[in-house]
């Protein structure tokens, strides 16, 4: 199955495609049922030239991982017309699919963790009789995410498997996040994953709580990290640039950049949605049973 974008409609429509053939072809993804929800990515900020491409990059891995699924985005508020004048909130597709007669979307929030956001996207769905899934973390592929962009950087090793070492690479992380302590506390279960990887002490701290990452660099610092760095926990479209940037200018520390298109972002939103489906997770073969011989 593959998606094709009909002008002039609010979502995407499947269209059929082929499968691939042969004995040791991949598993069989999940049929997404027809006539299901389509997948709305909510994106907790406007389509602004910082936001627009990282999300149209996510949307074309989730189709990657599951051919056939009716996938948009969606943003928080209406973006400034001279970028695009298109792109339409959480509340424009939610009446444009009533208005259709289609099925109320499942939304995806396009979040690492607790946001102020999701108060409003959850009134909307409310209003709308749909789905708010949960966020995207905690979860292991999350912390390889900010795993990789740490030695994207050159401040961890790529792999603790290979024994060189890195001049530049940090003792000691601080994970970075948006949502204030409560995504500050959700993020250290991301933490404990991350620090398990690089083998230094990982603690997290919220980028919009004042002085909640210079707290946390003075405690590794006091605790014996000589080169401690930052590694943001956030996809990119939920954090001001400029908070990433004073964090690391006001700690005098490198910092990593954000989790953005990685590919494990895109491969969570698929799996996120199958779920509020009751659907397996792409290449989760659902269980076999075995014919029994006739008696």
């Amino acid at each position: 199955m593959s998606t094709a974008a009909i002008p002039g409609a609010p979502l995407p429509v499947r269209t059929p495609g082929s499968r691939a053939r042969g004995r040791h072809r991949r598993p069989e993804r999940p049929e997404v049922p027809t006539g299901a929800p389509a997948l709305v990515l909510a994106v907790p900020a406007t389509a602004g030239p910082e936001a627009r491409p990282v999300v149209e990059e996510l949307l074309s891995v989730v189709r990657g991982e599951q051919p056939g699924i009716e996938a948009a985005a969606a943003y928080l508020a209406a973006p400034d017309a001279e970028y695009d004048p298109y792109a339409p909130t959480v509340a424009d597709l939610l009446a444009q699919a009533a208005a259709a007669g289609q099925p109320a979307p499942v939304l995806v929030p396009l979040l690492a963790g607790p946001h102020d956001f999701l108060t409003d996207l959850r009134q909307l769905a409310a209003e709308a009789g749909t789905t708010v899934t949960d966020v995207l973390g905690p979860h292991p592929l999350l912390a390889e995410a900010v795993h990789v962009r740490l030695s994207e950087a050159g401040l961890a090793r790529a792999d603790r498997a290979r024994l060189f070492a890195i001049a530049t690479a940090a003792d000691g992380v601080v994970l970075t996040t948006v949502g204030g302590e409560e995504a500050a506390t959700a993020a250290g279960i991301t933490g404990v994953l991350l620090a398990a990887r690089l083998a230094v002490p990982v603690v997290a701290a919220a980028l919009d709580v004042p002085g909640s990452v210079a707290a946390a660099v003075d405690h590794l610092r006091a605790t014996g990290s000589e080169r401690p760095a930052l590694a943001p926990l956030v996809i990119g479209p939920e954090a001001d640039p400029e908070l990433l940037a004073q964090a690391a200018e006001e700690t005098g520390c490198p910092s990593a950049a954000p989790i953005g298109t990685y590919q494990a972002v895109g491969q969570l939103i698929a799996s996120t949605y199958l779920a509020a489906l009751n659907l397996p997770a792409p290449g989760e073969a659902p269980a076999e049973t075995e014919e029994q011989p006739a008696g």
